[in-house]
């Protein structure tokens, strides 16, 4: 940052940036509170934090920090199971939980998770918050679970067909989205400006002008929307239906945050990330953000990738980006209450199906089915079930995978000339392959000398070592040499 000072062309890079990205993260903070359930401002606060503190830790210098809609699901259930005060705990906790992680030194490992898994999670948030903002499109309150959300679709669409209010609602959401999508088809310069910034302004000239009547974003101020957690939100933890939200945040935030940085990383030539200092950096923010009850911050991919594109040098850019929200934020607060619902609906229900990865799914299907499986089961739970059960399951599958995988085992048999039998194994013997094991074992003669072989096996666990044993020690019939084993060139009877 400090070169950046020293070297006008690379500060005005950064300057020019840092609007940018200011720009593209107004809309998305505010629409991100607002579908969270929670006040407008608090999304505001949570990217002006992510701005000013996260900016200016080490960890990655490109990418930029702020409310994401891949909380957004989780963030409405836990505001509407547990309450707006106890949000700021949560997040506090959060943080608290990402700080000890990256103490301890594990952002690297979050890079171990599974990309299915973590693909299925984005997917089934994007799923959530695609149909659940539909209804906030046409003024409509959306249901509870996210089959419903599903199924009251052709209800939602006869009250849009039915009620003029609701239609008009809609219309505006749709014009939102049709913009995001025709923006990118314009000329490079045009595109300079953020669609987002462009659909919901034109949303918000179209209803004013044409004095619609549609629903609006309730405005309070900065100050008045800041709510710390009390002490009673804070004994409120020691549930375990609150320990499990926590653990969610703590898991998806992270893991979002550091895949970002490493796709981050990929789009430019600068420094890479510190995986360690940016989970840190990363608990820093959402502690902050805790004591000030705002909303939960992750690295947003939509905002860091706009950084790099504006041509940022340093994290001077996203720096300032927080300065540009904390003065919109004091300066023009009335300017929020101005945008219709159903517009940042509409950007809400593009991010989502941005979330989806619709073109991946087939080469994956192709290439890696059962990674394809992972993610489509883990973005159905999310559907189904909740969040974090949603996520449990994608790991666990994951692991049994990866543990299927690689307890690969071969049974070489082959015949000696003085009709001795030797079954050489090798690979990995684990629990999982013994069925196939046991029945090729199995169908070996009784009346012939057999001699197992394990000399060559990289790994037998203790469940196939007793199997193993239990068959040798019954399997010839009697007046038959005992089967032999040999362990690692040692001969010795069963």
């Amino acid at each position: 940052m400090l070169s950046s000072l020293k070297d006008p062309p690379a500060l005005r890079r950064d300057v020019l940036a840092s609007l940018v990205v200011f720009l593209v993260a107004l809309p998305l903070c505010v629409g991100v509170a607002v579908a969270s359930g929670v006040p407008a401002e608090l999304g505001l606060i949570t990217g002006i934090v992510g701005g000013l503190v996260v900016g200016a830790m080490p960890g990655s210098t490109m990418q930029v920090s702020g409310p994401a809609a891949g909380l957004t699901v989780l963030v409405f259930e836990a505001v509407r199971e547990f309450g707006l005060g106890a949000l700021g705990a949560i997040v506090l906790v959060t943080g608290l939980l990402q700080l000890a992680l990256g103490a301890l030194k594990f952002g690297r490992w979050f890079r171990a998770i599974s990309v299915a898994v973590v693909q299925g999670m984005l997917a089934g948030i994007g799923l959530v918050l695609l149909f659940g903002q539909l209804y906030t499109m046409a003024g409509v309150k959306q249901p509870r679970s996210g089959i419903d959300k599903i199924a009251g679709v052709p209800g939602l669409i006869g009250d849009v067909v039915s009620d003029r209010d609701a239609l008009v609602s809609f219309a505006v959401g749709a014009g939102t989205i049709a913009v995001l999508v025709l923006w990118k088809k314009l000329p490079a310069k045009a595109q300079l400006v953020p669609a987002p910034l462009v659909a919901v302004a034109l949303a918000t000239g179209v209803t004013a002008l044409g004095g619609l009547n549609v629903a609006h974003v309730k405005v309070q101020g900065l100050i008045e929307a800041i709510q710390p957690p009390g002490l009673n939100d804070l004994t409120s933890l020691a549930g375990v239906a609150v320990l499990g939200t926590v653990l969610a945040f703590t898991l998806i935030a992270s893991a979002e945050s550091l895949f970002s940085a490493a796709a981050v990383d990929r789009m430019h030539d600068g420094p890479p990330t510190d995986y360690d200092k940016e989970l840190l950096a990363q608990g820093v923010g959402n502690t902050i953000c805790g004591v000030l009850g705002a909303l939960p911050m992750t690295a947003v991919i939509v905002r860091s990738s706009a950084n790099v594109q504006a041509g940022a040098k340093t994290s001077l850019s996203r720096i300032l980006h927080g300065a540009w929200l904390l003065l919109f934020a004091v300066m023009l607060p009335a300017a929020i209450g101005v945008i219709p619902l159903a517009a940042l609906a509409g950007v809400l229900v593009h991010a989502g199906c941005k979330l989806v990865p619709f073109k991946d799914l087939a080469p994956l299907w192709r290439e890696h089915r059962g990674e394809a499986i992972i993610l489509a089961i883990t973005a159905v739970a999310i559907v189904t079930t909740s969040m974090f059960e949603g996520v449990v399951l994608g790991l666990l599958l994951a692991v049994v995978k990866s543990a299927w995988e690689t307890s690969q085992v071969s049974a070489d048999v082959r015949e000696l000339t003085d009709g001795r039998m030797v079954v050489a194994l090798t690979g990995n013997a684990t629990f999982l392959r013994l069925p196939r094991l046991l029945d090729t074992l199995e169908a070996l003669p009784q009346d012939r000398p057999i001699e197992l072989d394990l000399s060559d096996l990289r790994h037998l666990d203790h469940a196939c070592r007793t199997a193993l044993e239990v068959w040798a020690a019954r399997h010839n019939a009697e007046g038959v040499e005992a089967v032999r084993v040999r362990h690692q060139e040692v001969v010795t009877a069963a």
